[in-house]
């Protein structure tokens, strides 16, 4: 197993959700702080509709103010072609992440989609990425089941990624959406798809309560995983969750697991300023609405 960590820091995801909009200039100095912590992997932005995502659309004008050094890798969502070449246009952004779902009825309610369009646009995305020079990752959402009856099983995992490993992809990552993976199951299902899928890095982006989120990651870890997404403070998450504890993996416990590991800490200074800011931008601007 590689013993290097790749940690993406989601700052776009605790937002997208917030009630209140976040200005654009604290979304920059937040981003700065970031960066000047030594964070290597932001998924920082989003392009999709304003109307979809009103947090969003002032990614341009985020990123232009933010202007991200060299060695910093900017992500950026996006749903389709016009979302990559608005990514592209920025100059700023190193990667697009795509949402893909193992669930018919999150992608009917999250992206209007059926399955079979969305992987039609997953590949003309990765075309137009490609041209633009961007990397591309997926993100498979209902990952490790789903609230709504849909079928899942293991078997449907494998299949999803097997579908995805075909496009070439730079990275392919697991996502417990509404936060109902046991560690137990993320170990089942991380290590076989790392097994079988290794020439493609594959991460987890896992939701939870912060009590369940240590055992979480050192699941994910002990599985081979090296990739993983979280947010500072564990704001953000999914609103289909339906259960306001139930957010993002807070930074601050990946860390605390890794050195349970003894791992190197892909961040290695203080982050306590930037726990702080975090509360802050939650308190003003008000936590997700269930």
């Amino acid at each position: 197993m590689p013993d290097s960590i790749k940690l993406i820091e989601c700052p776009r995801d605790a937002w997208q959700g917030l009630p209140g909009q976040v200005p654009s200039l604290t979304k920059v100095e937040y981003l700065k702080v970031l960066v000047a912590a030594g964070f290597k992997h932001i998924d920082a932005v989003s392009f999709v509709s304003p109307k979809a995502v009103p947090q969003m659309a002032d990614s341009e004008t985020v990123l232009s103010e933010l202007d991200p050094p060299d060695d910093v890798e900017i992500i950026a969502i996006v749903v389709n072609e016009r979302g990559v070449e608005r990514a592209i246009a920025t100059n700023a952004v190193r990667t697009v992440g795509f949402p893909y779902s193992l669930s018919p009825t999150f992608l009917k309610n999250n992206q209007n989609q059926t399955p079979e369009e969305n992987l039609d646009i997953l590949e003309r995305v990765k075309q137009k990425a490609d041209d633009g020079g961007l990397d591309t990752i997926a993100y498979i959402s209902m990952a490790f089941g789903n609230p709504y009856s849909d079928l899942w099983n293991v078997e449907e995992l494998m299949e999803g990624v097997g579908l995805l490993a075909d496009m070439d992809l730079q990275a392919i990552s697991l996502a417990d959406t509404v936060g109902l993976a046991t560690p137990q199951q993320i170990s089942d299902q991380v290590g076989p798809v790392i097994e079988m899928f290794g020439e493609i890095e594959i991460g987890v982006h896992l939701h939870g309560r912060p009590a369940e989120a240590v055992s979480k990651i050192l699941a994910a870890y002990d599985a081979g995983c090296r990739r993983f997404d979280s947010a500072i403070g564990g704001l953000g998450g999914c609103p289909f969750a339906q259960d306001v504890l139930v957010g993002n993996i807070p930074t601050e416990k990946v860390l605390e697991a890794l050195q349970q590991r003894n791992a190197p800490l892909p961040v290695r200074k203080p982050i306590a300023d930037l726990i702080e800011m975090a509360a802050e931008i939650a308190e003003r601007f008000g936590l997700p609405k269930m």
